[in-house]
């Protein structure tokens, strides 16, 4: 009886409004995250519309966010607050703008620097690894003006990183992978577009190393436009790519324990789909993944197309002159950043580069910015400056499009970008 007298009195007060969020017993919201160049975001809300005569209205809703791990420590500002609500809009089920919708969809601020719209965190597991991790990202929303709240997660959708398959898994001498992978619409032979993580993305949640940091974007329409079509496969190591028999780093002096079972992966993979083009495999990653990369060339010069690494973590030091010639006439394109102290360019990129232009390389490029800054310009844009360790921001977005001197990199007297200079690589 309390129930009913609470609805008839409800009605009485609200007559325009419709009871479907509260009569459901659900209290449900769908979580909708996005990729951006910094990682993924939760930048919108799916709620059960309330007002059916009036339009939603930003003002009227409340959301605050919770982030939590079991035994994951939260600094101050990030554990918990309140998320700013920028719009609101009529929408079906999917976040579908629609003016008959039965549902209302919040979108959400987000920004590099806002902890609390990230629903990864970068810490130390149990294994004393550090990684980013997804973490327990609870919200409760509600409609001020009527008390509604929907506190519990219904649905949870990444468009971005939807349409991979992320079961993928693979064993080799004791060492086991996983992978995603992503396969185009096209038909006929299509390249193959290999992405190497980089330190924080070991582990085994293959989503992970495709949208730390926007990997997922190699699937984008835009990209895929380029290359006609094009398999993308982002495999994952349980710990880090350089990670040595000590269990130390090497970089490069001494040998890893992963590239023979990773080539035994993308060998397996590459047999499974014929449709991939065999003269077009294309091998990048950044920092851990941009080791791994080279490694890969230098030990298997012949299999891919072409290279195209960031943040490269290998030191220049340990690369042999017959190392070096016998990857000089592979296509490669470095990317790096001036102030990159994790991977210092002068130890890395800058020496390999300028030894391998030497060597005769006929078809070597090195984008070397100063920063790496905010490319959509909504935090300040060049003023804005990520760590200079993020070079692969400028890969992902196909942002790339310099050489070493300056000068745009040109096919056929055309200037083109990272991704239009890769896709017309053929062994």
């Amino acid at each position: 009886m309390k129930r009913i007298h609470q609805i008839l009195l409800a009605f009485l007060i609200f007559p325009f409004v419709t009871l479907t969020a509260q009569s459901d017993g659900q209290g449900t919201y769908t979580l909708l995250i996005d990729a951006y160049d910094w990682g993924p975001a939760v930048n919108k809300i799916i709620v059960p519309k309330v007002e059916s005569e009036t339009p939603a209205v930003f003002g009227d809703y409340e959301v605050k966010v919770v982030r939590s791990k079991e035994n994951v420590e939260m600094r101050e500002g990030e554990a918990q607050g309140t998320r700013n609500v920028l719009y609101a809009y009529p929408s079906n089920a999917d976040g579908d703008r629609s003016e008959t919708g039965e549902f209302t969809t919040l979108v959400l601020m987000v920004a590099p620097n806002d902890p609390l719209s990230s629903p990864i965190k970068y810490y130390r597991g149990p294994n004393g690894r550090a990684s980013n991790q997804w973490i327990d990202y609870e919200l409760t929303v509600t409609h001020v003006p009527t008390g509604t709240t929907w506190d519990k997660e219904g649905k949870r959708m990444i468009p971005d990183l939807d349409i991979f398959d992320l079961t993928g898994t693979f064993s080799h001498k004791d060492i086991d992978l996983t992978y995603g992978s992503f396969k185009p619409k096209g038909s006929g032979s299509l390249p193959l577009i290999i992405w190497l993580h980089g330190g924080g993305e070991g582990g085994t949640d293959p989503g992970i190393p495709l949208i730390a940091n926007k990997a997922v974007n190699y699937s984008s329409a835009e990209i895929q436009e380029i290359f006609k079509g094009a398999y993308v496969l982002a495999p994952q190591t349980p710990t880090f790519w350089m990670q040595s028999e000590s269990g130390e780093y090497t970089r490069g002096n001494t040998n890893d324990i992963y590239n023979e079972t990773l080539m035994a992966l993308i060998k397996d993979y590459v047999s499974k789909n014929p449709g991939i083009d065999t003269d077009r495999i294309y091998i990048g990653g950044c920092s851990n993944g941009g080791y791994m990369s080279l490694k890969l060339l230098l030990n298997h010069p012949d299999y891919f197309a072409a290279g195209y690494i960031s943040a490269l973590a290998y030191h220049n030091e340990f690369i042999s002159e017959a190392q070096l010639n016998s990857i000089k006439n592979i296509p490669i394109w470095f990317v790096h950043s001036k102030d990159d102290t994790t991977t210092v360019p002068e130890k890395t990129v800058v020496p390999l580069y300028e030894r391998l232009v030497a060597a005769g390389a006929p078809n070597v490029h090195l984008s070397l910015y100063d920063h790496v800054t905010d490319l959509n310009g909504m935090y300040g844009g060049k003023a804005y400056h990520f760590p200079g360790h993020w070079s692969w921001i400028y890969s992902h977005a196909n942002d790339a499009d310099f050489d070493y001197d300056g000068n745009p990199v040109l096919i056929d007297s055309k200037p083109v970008t990272i991704m239009e200079w890769l896709a017309q690589q053929h062994k």
